[in-house]
């Protein structure tokens, strides 16, 4: 005899809950959890120090964050192509350097100085990315000896005491506000929007989506791959320069380590976000939002003084922990979970 009961999600085929799409599987749902998390997170220091979890902590956070927002934009288009940018940390100083040392004073040469910066660290991500394609260098490999080559140049010039002056048109990012909101969190809003637009509505977007996922088959129907290879380089270049410039603007000055606190947390906040470390699949959307966690879990555990070699655990323990909610395959797992955790239930209950 047959039966017409339903099976519960429980008892359901593995394959149809695995193809049964769920919210947590979507960009937008993705960037909800680890927002909500970012948010817990916060509000639960306050039980450790009153002083977090208040607007002002939450502002704090937003600008902090800031910085790697910027600069995981630039890595996660490295990533969707399948590659990787070591060279960040010396991109960033490089763009410090350049914004401290032309020192724009006006709205009018602020924007020409941080163009004419992105400029130069957008040409030297080109050539990381040239070596990429036309030398068939691996991108670990070319990108950090970039790196080496562009830290040592700062370096020579510089002998070893950044030279300029702090800007007060880049520092007004920070001080001034609109509508009682600090610039930068208007500026960086409207960067990641157009970022997001750039990865999901423009041509340049879906090309870049299906190098990613193939790059033999993108090239065979005649996407131009070495161009984009290159021009995600040079994004990665642009972006870091960027944040380098906002550096300055934020502490007042350059120095030749200012950029080295950004490499792992930028790639970590891609890999959190969402982001195939393959390539072909991600959103800057769950990247940012990765990129609040970070910076949150980062500024709680400073505040509450845990030492050093601590932080570093309960740093890549909440990454792990990141990675493996936001994964596909989450779901069924907690699918097959439920059946044994109602089991041993039972078992308590008798």
């Amino acid at each position: 005899m047959c039966s017409d009961r339903k099976l519960s999600p429980a008892e359901a085929p593995a394959t149809a809950r695995e193809s049964t799409p769920s919210f947590l599987s979507t960009d937008l749902g993705k960037s909800v959890v680890l927002i909500a998390l970012a948010l817990l997170m916060l509000f639960a220091g306050r039980l450790v120090s009153p002083s977090l979890g208040g607007l002002n902590q939450i502002s704090a956070v937003l600008v902090l964050s800031s910085f790697l927002i910027v600069v995981a934009f630039g890595q996660q288009m490295v990533v969707l192509i399948g590659g990787l940018d070591l060279s960040i940390p010396s991109m960033i100083t490089l763009g410090g350097l350049l914004a401290f040392a032309w020192t724009p004073h006006g709205v009018g040469e602020l924007l020409l100085v941080a163009l004419a910066v992105m400029a130069v660290t957008g040409a030297v991500g080109m050539i990381s990315g040239l070596g990429v394609t036309l030398l068939a260098i691996p991108p670990f490999i070319m990108t950090l000896s970039m790196g080496i080559i562009i830290y040592s140049a700062c370096l020579g010039a510089t002998r070893g005491t950044p030279r300029g002056q702090g800007s007060e048109t880049i520092e007004a990012l920070f001080s001034g506000r609109f509508l009682g909101i600090p610039l930068i969190i208007l500026l960086v809003a409207v960067l990641a929007a157009l970022a997001i637009l750039l990865q999901s509505r423009t041509t340049f977007g879906r090309f870049l989506y299906a190098t990613g996922t193939n790059r033999q088959a993108a090239y065979i129907a005649g996407l131009p791959v070495r161009r984009m290879t290159v021009a995600t380089y040079a994004c990665s270049g642009a972006a870091a320069g960027l944040c380098g410039l906002l550096l300055v603007g934020f502490s007042g000055g350059a120095t030749l380590t200012m950029g080295q606190s950004y490499l792992l947390p930028s790639i970590a906040a891609v890999v959190v976000g969402g982001t195939a470390i393959t390539g072909g699949r991600g959103s800057f959307l769950s990247v940012l939002a990765a990129a609040l966690l970070i910076t949150t879990f980062t500024t709680v555990i400073s505040s509450i003084q845990i030492e050093e070699g601590w932080r570093t655990i309960l740093y890549g323990a909440v990454v792990l922990i990141a990675i493996l909610a936001m994964r596909d395959g989450t779901t069924p797992l907690t699918w097959r979970l439920l059946p044994l955790l109602r089991g041993n239930k039972k078992q308590q209950s008798t």
